[in-house]
């Protein structure tokens, strides 16, 4: 049997929104696109309802509903009832909005934490019941019980992209706020966003989290080998020493490095040989011994 001829005509009063916090809001573009389709074509497919003691509760349409209340003439909807419980309902919602229509991020998160918290399922049971394995139920739990407000509001506008908001989720919720601060600031992109959480989950003082929030891109780009010649909060006395030796004598090296590679013997007059061989011999010496031992200290850092 066709969908048209299960379908039957609700009056808008009729249709019981309770489902509607698992959705999110229409935008005022999309809002209007469907009243001028309503208006222009009238009802192209019928929402889908689940009858359930007397009510009938919308599962799929509610931009259809809200747009329909802006249209004085249209005082129904055609409506397609479905047999389900609770649980099923809730997993329409989802199954419904894949392909084409694809469901937000947010309110994936919204129908999982419902169906394991309201409904009381296991995270398997869930991931079952949504055709999902348990690590995909796991993450959008996450996004609700482990993301602060101010990110979920980013969240739901396409401010904070889902790859930013898994990251955020590795922070306890208090922290998250300062460093959505600072991608909104720095505009920084998913990479920079994961080094910077995992600086800040290396983190020991509370000045080296002000100086990772502060300047996320040149903690960043410190950690992963760059050293800085000013002071960095997250070194000792020692290694701050330690850090400026290194960063002047490796762009020291890399400069005769660059020079020895593509000019060297070029340049030189042949009265500069006996002059410059004893500190260049000295400078193969030295240097291999000092690669022994930045070796040797490297692998007891490590």
């Amino acid at each position: 049997m066709s969908e048209m001829v299960l379908a039957r005509q609700l009056s808008l009063g009729e249709l019981d929104e309770r489902y509607s916090g698992l959705r999110l809001q229409a935008t005022a573009e999309a809002r209007q696109a469907m009243v001028q389709s309503l208006r222009r074509y009238g009802q192209l497919s019928p929402v889908v309802v689940w009858p359930t003691a007397g009510a009938w509760v919308l599962i799929d349409g509610f931009k259809r509903l809200e747009a329909a209340r802006h249209l004085p003439e249209l005082a129904t909807l055609a409506a397609r009832p479905i047999e389900a419980d609770a649980r099923t309902a809730k997993a329409a919602m989802y199954g419904m909005n894949q392909g084409s229509r694809r469901i937000h991020l947010l309110e994936e998160a919204w129908i999982v934490c419902s169906l394991v918290r309201e409904e009381g399922l296991t995270q398997p049971e869930a991931a079952q019941l949504l055709g999902r394995n348990k690590s995909w139920i796991s993450r959008r739990l996450a996004l609700l019980e482990k993301l602060c407000p101010s990110a979920r509001e980013d969240l739901a506008l396409g401010l904070l992209s889902p790859s930013m908001a898994r990251q955020l989720t590795r922070l306890p919720v208090g922290n998250q706020a300062a460093l959505l601060a600072a991608i909104r600031r720095d505009d920084l992109s998913v990479l920079e966003v994961k080094q910077v959480v995992d600086l800040l989950l290396g983190c020991i003082t509370r000045e080296q989290i002000e100086f990772v929030l502060l300047k996320p891109r040149q903690a960043a780009r410190e950690a992963s080998g760059g050293l800085a010649r000013g002071y960095d909060p997250r070194l000792s006395v020692a290694g701050n020493r330690a850090g400026r030796r290194l960063a002047s004598l490796l762009d020291g090296l890399a400069r005769m490095e660059n020079w020895l590679r593509h000019s060297g013997r070029a340049e030189l007059s042949q009265r500069d040989g006996p002059l410059l061989r004893g500190g260049f011999e000295r400078l193969g010496r030295d240097a291999q011994a000092v690669a022994g031992l930045s070796t040797t200290l490297a692998g007891e850092l490590t």
